[in-house]
């Protein structure tokens, strides 16, 4: 977890999932009945002991919840983080709803119950928190986790909507790249990919990536493939695998090439 400045930084992380990834190269949560590609990629929640949360969260559970719900409020946080830095989604969840129910404009608990109701598959609940903690805060780190629900639920004006207050957003260039991602996996499904290449078309293929610039690397590929260009597809392909060589749905895409 960061300090709520360090909150726009972008949303980059490698934390191991056990789910893989998805057609988007996003990492998926574990299975669900429904499981869609894509989850946060974050480097922010970190697990603390019960009731040891940072000085700032403590401060913020303070100042906007009651005084008799404080201490509750901070201990079913602490565990929510515990379950959530276990990836243990479900069970941070249900500790994250008691918090919530105790200190309701606490802006991190909100924020964390929207994300392990997503890594959970409960796509309606993380919209409706994450749109939450943006009015709260004016942050729009997790806008692409908001585009992703609105694509699991096949809500398809919600998601012009959300792309287009993404265009206008000055965002950090991680937290674009990753929409981006989602955005133009959800075109090519739809099947646009033209629209979808001009929304991820990957520029030059730098020496140093980012993971999300893998990401999109990926996507470009599967991209290139819909639109007609194999080649460009293989030399995408060839340029995520140069970085990582079990980049997960690489294979399967090489399969449609061949």
């Amino acid at each position: 977890m960061a300090r709520p400045s360090d909150r726009q930084r972008g949303s980059g992380d490698r934390r191991r999932s056990g789910g893989g990834r998805g057609q988007d190269g996003r990492r998926k949560p574990a299975p669900q009945k429904d499981s869609r590609p894509g989850r946060p990629q974050r480097g922010r929640i970190t697990a603390v002991p019960s009731g040891q949360l940072p000085r700032w969260v403590r401060d913020e559970i303070i100042r906007s919840t009651g005084k008799e719900k404080r201490e509750p409020a901070i201990f079913h946080l602490s565990k929510g983080m515990e379950a959530f830095a276990d990836e243990r989604y479900p069970a941070a969840a249900a500790e994250l709803r008691k918090a919530k129910e105790l200190s309701p404009r606490a802006a991190t608990i909100r924020e964390l119950l929207g994300l392990a109701a997503y890594r959970s598959g409960q796509w309606e609940e993380a919209l409706r928190e994450l749109r939450t903690f943006r009015r709260i805060t004016g942050e729009m780190l997790h806008t692409p986790v908001e585009l992703d629900c609105l694509r699991a639920l096949g809500n398809h004006q919600g998601i012009a909507t959300a792309w287009k207050m993404i265009q206008e957003a000055d965002l950090h260039p991680e937290t674009q790249n990753e929409a981006r991602v989602v955005y133009a996996s959800y075109l090519v499904d739809q099947g646009r990919p033209r629209d979808a290449w001009a929304v991820i078309r990957p520029g030059r293929l730098v020496a140093s990536p980012t993971p999300g610039q893998l990401r999109r690397w990926f996507v470009a590929a599967r991209v290139a493939l819909a639109a007609g260009d194999p080649d460009a597809a293989r030399k995408l392909l060839d340029a995520v695998e140069s970085h990582e060589v079990d980049f997960e749905g690489v294979e399967e895409l090489r399969s449609q090439l061949s």
